[in-house]
């Protein structure tokens, strides 16, 4: 089905979002992740349409990408940005009329959608964290790399940089030329640079930690999905998130890397519109 992209208020700026699915009861909102260039489109744009049969889909550029309104004033530490953002989605959720929602957060977009159940737990119902860096207490060398990109960026670098992404890139040289090209075209802006170094030279692991404290109080149910490959969130982040959620599900994918919804695709959408499908069991006393 078809996706439609415009701009929407979300307080005092506008985000622009790619949306399907409008009349569906259900509405998923995915966030994706960070990484030079990176955008809803980039991350979502093969997933969307094949969701948009039963569910309203909304992806939003976080703020600090692509096309949404960048900062003037900008944020001055990592929490400031995570604060930011949170109130970005739920910002959203206001001028869309949504009360309540599900989300699928991809690493940094998964780091946001344990902050928003932490911080408006009744706005949301299941979540889906594909990746997600919530338990991440130490960069990787791939994330260090990703960090640091904006102090040298280069073609070569950023397509060394998006190999890593995956698990194994035999055969992938178009997909990865085109990600280059769409994404580099993307951060060669001054404004989407500007913001990218901004927050990434200002930012800590620690600003995104979610507690023990906070996860365990989490009522919502979560479907967790990490490639056992991925050399810039590893696994450790999901089972570190496992451990303290009352309600929650892995998922593994062997010979997969960061990017579970490109190598695993069909299997991707098929473990989301199943998860999202279920509803709750009812007890019938006699």
């Amino acid at each position: 089905m078809s996706v439609i992209s415009r701009k929407v208020k979300t307080g005092s700026y506008e985000s622009y979002m790619h949306e399907g699915g409008n009349g569906n009861s259900e509405t998923i909102i995915f966030l994706h992740g960070s990484g030079p260039g990176a955008s809803a489109q980039a991350n979502w744009k093969h997933i969307l349409p094949q969701l948009s049969d039963k569910f309203h889909v909304v992806a939003p550029d976080i703020l600090g990408f692509a096309d949404t309104d960048h900062p003037i004033v900008y944020p001055k530490n990592g929490a400031q940005w995570m604060t930011e953002r949170v109130n970005q989605v739920l910002n959203l959720m206001d001028s869309l009329n949504l009360e309540k929602v599900h989300l699928v957060g991809n690493s940094l977009g998964g780091v946001i959608a344990l902050h928003l159940a932490m911080y408006a737990p009744e706005r949301f119902d299941r979540i889906v964290l594909m990746g997600a860096g919530g338990g991440l207490t130490q960069p990787t060398p791939e994330l260090a790399k990703l960090a640091n990109f904006h102090k040298d960026p280069n073609p070569v670098a950023f397509k060394n940089l998006l190999r890593w992404f995956l698990y194994d890139d035999t055969g992938k040289e178009e997909l990865i030329d085109n990600i280059v090209a769409e994404r580099l075209q993307i951060f060669e802006r001054e404004d989407v640079r500007k913001s990218y170094e901004e927050n990434f030279s200002k930012s800590q692991l620690s600003d995104m930690l979610v507690p023990p404290s906070a996860l365990k109080r989490m009522k919502n149910p979560f479907l967790l999905i990490h490639g056992h490959q991925d050399r810039f969130v590893p696994l450790e982040s999901s089972l570190y998130v496992l451990d303290y959620l009352e309600d929650a599900e892995l998922h593994v994918f062997k010979k997969c890397g960061h990017w579970a919804m490109i190598e695993q695709e069909e299997q991707f959408v098929k473990l989301v519109r199943e998860f999202f499908s279920r509803t709750a069991e009812v007890t019938v006393e006699v």
